[in-house]
């Protein structure tokens, strides 16, 4: 292996940590909210899924632009936060019928779904955006 791709995998290794870090922060406020709405506030869960999502989200672009990648193939920050958006909404899909299914379909609490379907969802958002947005 070559320095130019031993330096790029060390590059991808380190942003992957780092999108660890910021998905776990993103998962917290995502997951509380998810669980104060429907166990305090007693909205139906995958309303409350969606609202946990869209805060997780937002909190997850702030945080990724200022740490964890390293280079961004989009200079407009409306349309880099537009396509980072797109991504997080097909994601949102994801995490809804995951944990449609998971609950309704397989009988597990919401919470247990939540972190089922966190686990997919990482693994599509932080693809997507590397190659997308932040090469």
């Amino acid at each position: 292996m070559d320095y130019d791709k031993k330096w790029a995998t060390k590059v991808l290794f380190a942003e992957f940590q780092r999108y660890l870090i910021i998905g776990g922060i993103a998962f917290v406020v995502d997951f509380t909210t998810l669980f104060l709405l429907t166990s305090i506030f007693h909205i139906h869960y995958l309303y409350s899924a969606a609202i946990g999502f869209v805060l997780g989200l937002t909190c997850n672009y702030v945080l990724s632009i200022g740490w964890v990648f390293s280079s961004r193939n989009v200079r407009n920050r409306y349309v880099e936060y537009g396509v980072f958006a797109l991504i997080g909404v097909i994601g949102l899909g994801l995490n809804e019928l995951a944990i449609w299914l998971l609950t309704a379909g397989s009988g597990f609490h919401y919470t247990l779904s939540k972190i089922g379907a966190t686990v997919i969802v990482f693994f599509w958002n932080f693809s997507c955006r590397k190659f997308l947005l932040f090469r």
